[in-house]
């Protein structure tokens, strides 16, 4: 009966890269290069040769697909459907000079953060910090205030547990730290900020680097690194600091037979390098990964060819196209915001006026108050002299009336009746005096309200012009070796011969140094970070790779310094010193 991952006409395969699951069928003659060139189409990945496919193998050990054998020969575990993961098998020495696609970068970018957060690959504080800082714009983009409130870090898996546990600081003080950070990235592309997370990545010891127990002839337990550059021999307790570097370029032969493996250098008079794996399965791998290191190293030190010198083309002109496109976009944002700026002024322009003009108008809106008010005044003051004149009246009505009655007292009356006739006339005098004044108060009250019907006019014309704003421009019409596989005990010898010939400037990396010492501004942040961090440190809770690396600090070492010093003196005297270990 056929299995159920293998059906009679094919093979049901998943595979998961760092950002994406695929699922194929294939048929069981299918050859683990095949599976891989499909994978590499349907994720549209052409710099293949940094790639291959990992599983776990039947003994419970994960192990690279080989390219030349079947799939359905190679002890994959037999899940439903079978399992394999894209992973970065080789790394290259310059992530800025040799990733050329966006995607590639993207790769690398994921599976090195991985290994930091998981700590495979040792990261001190202040470097996870400003790593952090480049993985959240790579997701989030530029800082927004508005989308990017607090909290907006908080499922977010930033920095190593060992960071988290070895400082006094809460949950949000970190994702402060980080934002801070995160705010100083603005302006950067997304694909920017995970090339600058790389550069800085690939200075940290371990990175890129495959660790494998070895013996040398004396029994002494050491570590063999072996990474794009060479192989370096580390001590036991110490896997940031290598003792003894081999590059590429020093390398003309390596062998094995059963758990000795042996290496032949192109000094004729230096002795054979030689050291012990406690298994064959781990020789094995070894030898592909020496194999596989050594090409790159010599492919990256001629001549690219056509395939990589059109890829790099495209690579530009996309690149070009982007930094174009950027540009218009700033330009665009420049404009908008100088209109907006240009608003605001004629805006606060028109309040200025507007404050003018009612200044001006307030002097004349008081002397039409006053007017009014005198007005008010002067008619109040006729209604009363008016009533006085119809009291008078009705006096002098009745005075007559009473005249005809009382004729004995005639000339009293008549005398009463002169004197206010005379307190008539001079009623009816302050009366005509008084409509003469009012007549002058309401020619000078009409003129005043002429003049404040005007200001209002021209205060009405300011407030309801539309501010002059220029209309908006149309739019254009590996680190830490995975567990060792087991293998089949067959082919227990092999040797490969390394070619060394056309190389051009064979040993470039040792004038290598760091981003930070290359970039002025990075080394700026790392000191800040690293004062900053170091008030909130727990200094019981420093591993033993801490130490190390602090110790690093204050010898004035790193990487490639380092790597000048493990290579001095002539290829005897450095399998000596191996040796005597």
């Amino acid at each position: 009966n056929p299995q159920p991952w293998c059906c009679k006409h094919h093979v049901n395969i998943r595979v998961t890269s760092m950002d994406a699951e695929l699922e194929f069928s294939i048929v069981p003659s299918t050859t683990g290069k095949e599976l891989f060139n499909q994978v590499s189409r349907t994720v549209g990945l052409r710099e293949t040769w940094y790639f291959g496919l990992l599983f776990v193998n039947t003994k419970g050990f994960q192990t690279w697909l080989k390219f030349d054998k079947k799939v359905s020969s190679q002890e994959v575990k037999k899940d439903v459907p079978l399992q394999f993961r894209l992973r970065a098998k080789f790394y290259p020495e310059d992530v800025d000079e040799e990733l050329v696609q966006e995607s590639t970068q993207k790769l690398f970018f994921l599976q090195v953060k991985e290994g930091i957060l998981n700590d495979e690959v040792y990261c001190p504080p202040e470097s996870a910090v400003l790593l952090a800082s480049y993985s959240v714009q790579a997701k989030f983009g530029d800082f927004n205030k508005e989308t990017h409130q607090n909290g907006y870090l908080a499922n977010e898996c930033l920095l190593p547990k060992r960071v988290l546990d070895q400082h006094k600081l809460s949950k949000e003080q970190w994702e402060q730290r980080i934002q801070t950070w995160h705010e100083e990235h603005r302006a950067m592309l997304k694909e920017d900020a995970m090339l600058e997370y790389l550069k800085i990545a690939q200075d940290l010891e371990m990175y890129g680097v495959n660790f494998f127990d070895i013996k040398n002839r004396k029994g002494t337990e050491l570590w063999l690194g072996v990474d794009a550059l060479g192989l370096n021999i580390y001590e036991k307790d110490d896997r940031l600091t290598p003792k003894i570097g081999f590059p590429w370029s020093e390398i003309r032969n390596i062998s094995f037979n059963d758990k000795k493996f042996i290496i032949k250098p192109i000094d004729k008079k230096a002795p054979d390098f030689v050291f012990y794996a406690p298994r064959l399965g781990m020789n094995k791998r070894i030898l592909a990964l020496c194999m596989g290191n050594h090409e790159l190293y010599m492919k990256r030190r001629k001549p690219d060819n056509i395939e990589v010198q059109q890829m790099k083309t495209k690579a530009r002109e996309e690149k070009h196209q982007k930094q174009m496109e950027r540009a218009k976009l700033e330009n665009e944002k420049k404009k908008r915001e100088a209109m907006e700026k240009e608003k605001d002024q004629m805006e606060r322009e028109k309040q200025d006026l507007m404050l003018r003009l009612y200044q001006q108008g307030a002097p004349q809106i008081s002397r039409q108050i006053s007017i009014l008010q005198e007005r008010r005044r002067v008619e109040e003051e006729a209604g009363r002299l008016e009533a006085e004149r119809q009291a008078a009246l009705l006096a002098k009505e009745e005075l007559a009336r009473q005249a005809v009655i009382q004729l004995e007292s005639q000339e009293q009356l008549a005398a009463e009746l002169a004197e206010y006739t005379a307190k008539i006339a001079l009623l009816e005098e302050a009366k005509r005096i008084q409509e003469e004044e009012a007549e002058i108060w309401q020619s000078r009250a009409k003129e005043v309200q002429e003049d404040l019907l005007k200001t209002r006019e021209e205060l009405h014309l300011v407030m309801a012009a539309p501010a002059a704003i220029p209309a908006p421009p149309s739019p254009d019409s590996s680190h830490s070796s995975h567990s060792d596989q087991e293998e089949s005990e067959e082919n227990s010898t092999y040797s490969a011969e390394l070619q060394q010939q056309d190389i051009n400037d064979h040993r470039e990396e040792e004038e290598r140094v760091t981003e930070a010492e290359k970039n002025k501004r990075i080394q700026a942040q790392l000191m800040s970070l690293s004062a900053d961090l170091a008030e909130t440190r727990d200094e019981t809770m420093k591993t033993q790779n801490d130490l190390l690396h602090t110790e690093n600090v204050r010898a004035g070492r790193d990487k490639y310094k380092t790597l000048r010093q493990i290579r001095m003196g002539n290829t005897k005297q450095r399998v000596d010193e191996f040796e005597s270990l």
